[in-house]
């Protein structure tokens, strides 16, 4: 039986944390530890599964668990054999851009020219002792009286 919409929903948000937790432990990994992730995420996406309604199945059978068993170290090398291509690819480009002389050169921007009149203008408004008070100015106060008149 397919999984439903939240059981879906869950296995995604389970499969996001997998990754970034084996995103933030280190960059380069060898085989035996990706193995460990992968059986990891393979346990913990089981389990995300047969919180769904028509997905119980807690006890797997031995055809799932040789599947399981045969899938963790072929995709373990998957994943080693694309991070090693990946970085080879990555490098021969590097080495290409470098052999043609290409360099980025970021884009010149015309400076900014401002007069002096707005420069003396935001000074005062940052220097004005007027805008740290609250309230009116002292001049204009009205005294309070305590007996009416």
């Amino acid at each position: 039986m397919a999984p439903d919409g939240s059981a879906l929903a869950l296995l995604f948000a389970v499969c996001a944390v997998i990754g970034v937790v084996v995103a933030s432990v280190r960059p380069r990994y060898g085989v035996a530890s990706v193995m460990g992730m992968l059986a990891a995420g393979q346990g913990i996406g089981h389990i995300a599964l047969s919180m769904s309604m028509g997905h119980h199945h807690h006890a797997m059978s031995p055809s799932m668990l040789v599947a399981h068993l045969v899938a963790i170290p072929f995709g373990a090398l998957a994943i080693r054999a694309a991070e090693a291509g990946m970085r080879r690819a990555i490098t021969s480009v590097r080495r290409f851009i470098l052999a043609l002389g290409i360099t980025a050169v970021p884009a010149q921007r015309p400076a900014r020219t401002t007069s002096v009149d707005e420069r003396a203008a935001v000074r005062l408004l940052l220097v004005s002792p007027a805008i740290a008070r609250r309230g009116p100015p002292e001049r204009t106060r009205i005294p309070a009286h305590l007996v009416p008149a």
